[in-house]
């Protein structure tokens, strides 16, 4: 495999440096620079370098900094990125009509393989060393947790090269041991199983969080598991074959269901991680501000730091609530937009959406300015949340890769699965996160189907609400073969809010309001405060105002575009006068085509056994 860098322990142990985002650094690294990869393994100290190696190929502009989380996880029917396609940039990866030749898929393919090659030295090296076989107790307890670690972030690079690219190259030795680097794809089922067997392994290996008293930006048992559910979800799911070009699921998928629940069992009983009692303080927590998840509903987040494109994210600049560049906060982009029938999937009172959705932005003066409903972007990560409020770009904003609602609802979706219907315990693990959603009112979460076609149904929803932003929902939709589905009736969605027609009859036109200084308060506050015309959000945006809101605005008050913000090229690619409009919702989406990426083009050509497959052209 050409592609996957000889690269010794040494050099890559001195390459990454990883903390948490608080800057609180988690580990010592000595520089083992000078050192073979006998000396390397045989320290228990340099062994683990090794590791924050590993874990280094997550972060960073190619890794969950930036590409992998906020352009690969596009579009679905939460959120989509912004600005016009073009098949040779990021829109054409949000908009299903990217060129193999688009350089953006390059360097992450490339960074995903470079963490595998560092994790299979250290599963090599550690079971050979001297700390491993014949340490003191502490130091073979320490050399299986590093390997435990490095078996588990083995397994998620590889999901996240099948997820994106299908059946792929995999080797599980280090190229160095190799004796043919040029690989043919293999069957992802295969990598799939090998993964999930490892990850068994790695959870007989690793110790949960509580007895390691490890950060969350480590693998602990309770992470493994977590991801061994997910992993085995997606083997258990649909996925676009090579041969037919269709989404299949293979016939022995309720096995995989059945680890997926067992997994996520485990974690429920063992009690080390819960449910955070507010949903804006679990992304607050992302944002150096740890403090506030005491219940660890964060079971594993992927660190950033050190204010560089290698090792921190920019999370919360190129994403997030937008910020004016003259604002005392410091500018933030504000790349990724919702789709404007998102807000309206969110019930009334329910907390998530304002804390997801990001309806203003500041000004230069610091004030709030309502945004059109094309126009709102994702807001789980907000640049004034962190201490920095300049110009930077990277703020050390971590990723969430795995959290404990996460858990439960796999859980849910699993258990209904395997039992024709959900069980009580799914139920209450539905229940639960709804019940958090809606600040502990029961009376607003509206019954829990019991039956198992309409369970599954409001699992759908479910994670539709609680995870947008989080990049998971594009990957849901694939492994329940729901994309073409949902992108279709996504745009229908569209043209009836469009039209006010069906559940937007009363969706103004307009949103009439006035400009409030921004005061730092919670999500839920800041919009509360907000003078709209026609009463609070939850009356203003709901109902249409006299003269279907085309009206001038009312002495005082602002108006911006609500309905009368997406237009028929929004929709459907083609303004009302005919011309084509390149700002239209997914519609390069080819079905036994765009559900996988291409390789990019340059990494097929350095390969001759490697071929571009479901229709892309090199």
């Amino acid at each position: 495999m050409k592609y996957i860098y000889r690269m010794g322990v040494a050099s890559m142990a001195t390459m990454a440096l990883l903390f948490t985002s608080s800057c609180e650094k988690y580990l010592e690294v000595e520089n083992p620079s000078n050192l073979t990869q006998d000396a390397v393994f045989g320290s228990v100290s340099y062994t683990n370098s090794a590791i924050t190696g590993i874990y280094n190929r997550l972060m960073g502009d190619d890794g969950y900094g930036s590409r992998l989380s906020i352009i690969y996880t596009q579009s679905a029917d939460d959120f989509k990125t912004s600005g016009s396609y073009s098949a040779l940039d990021r829109r054409g990866i949000s908009e299903y009509g990217v060129a193999p030749q688009n350089t953006e898929l390059n360097n992450p393919f490339r960074q995903l393989y470079e963490g595998i090659e560092r994790a299979n030295i250290c599963i090599k090296f550690i079971p050979l060393s001297e700390p491993y076989n014949s340490g003191t107790e502490s130091e073979k307890a320490q050399m299986r947790k590093f390997l435990g670690e490095a078996l588990a972030l083995r397994a998620w690079f590889f999901h996240e090269v099948i997820r994106n690219w299908g059946d792929v190259p995999a080797s599980f030795i280090p190229s160095a041991d190799q004796p043919d680097l040029y690989l043919e794809k293999m069957d992802r089922d295969e990598i799939y199983d090998q993964v999930l067997a490892d990850l068994e392994q790695a959870i007989a290996l690793l110790p949960w969080q509580t007895e390691s008293n490890d950060p969350n930006t480590r693998i602990t048992k309770g992470a493994a598991k977590g991801i061994r559910a997910r992993i085995a979800l997606a083997r258990g799911g649909y996925s676009l074959r090579r041969d037919s070009r269709k989404m299949e699921r293979r016939s022995d998928y309720l096995q995989y269901y059945q680890i997926a629940r067992q997994e996520c069992l485990d974690v429920i009983e063992r009690g080390d991680n819960g449910l955070n009692s507010s949903f804006e303080d679990v992304f607050k927590s992302l944002h150096g501000q740890s403090s506030l998840d005491a219940n660890r509903e964060m079971v594993f987040r992927v660190g950033a730091y050190g204010g560089n494109a290698r090792t921190d994210s920019k999370l919360g600049y190129a994403n997030g609530l937008r910020q004016n560049t003259s604002s005392s906060w410091g500018y933030a982009n504000g790349g990724v937009r919702a789709i404007p029938t998102y807000f309206y999937e969110f019930g009334i009172g329910d907390t998530r959406r304002d804390v997801t959705l990001g309806l203003f932005e500041l000004t230069a003066q610091d004030d709030k300015q309502v945004v059109t409903a094309i126009n709102m972007t994702d807001a789980k990560f907000r640049k004034y949340w962190t201490n920095i409020h300049d110009q930077s770009q990277t703020l050390g904003i971590d990723w969430p890769l795995l959290r404990y609602a996460d858990i439960l609802l796999l859980f849910a979706e699993a258990d209904n699965e395997l039992n024709g219907g959900p069980s009580v315990q799914a139920i209450q693990a539905l229940k639960d996160v709804r019940v958090r959603a809606y600040a502990g009112d029961e009376a607003k979460i509206g019954a829990i189907p019991t039956s198992k076609d309409e369970f599954f149904k409001a699992i759908v929803k479910e994670r539709l609400l609680e995870f947008g932003g989080e990049g998971i929902r594009k990957y849901d939709l694939l492994r329940w073969n729901l994309t073409e589905t949902t992108l279709n009736e996504t745009r229908e969605k569209l043209n009836a809010f469009r039209l006010g027609e069906g559940m937007y009859d009363n969706v103004p036109n307009r949103i009439y309001f006035k400009l409030s200084p921004f005061t730092n308060s919670s999500a839920t506050e800041e919009i509360l405060n907000i003078d709209f015309v026609g009463g609070t959000i939850d009356e203003a945006f709901y109902r249409s105002t006299p003269g279907g809101g085309s009206a001038p605005a009312p002495e005082g008050y602002t108006a911006i575009n609500w309905r009368d913000a997406v237009s028929n090229g929004y929709v459907y690619g083609v303004n009302d006068s005919g011309t084509p409009d390149g700002s239209g919702y997914a519609l390069h989406f080819k079905a036994g085509q765009s559900e996988l990426l291409p390789i990019y083009s340059e990494i097929v050509s350095e390969n001759y056994r490697l071929t571009q497959d479901y229709g892309y052209l090199q």
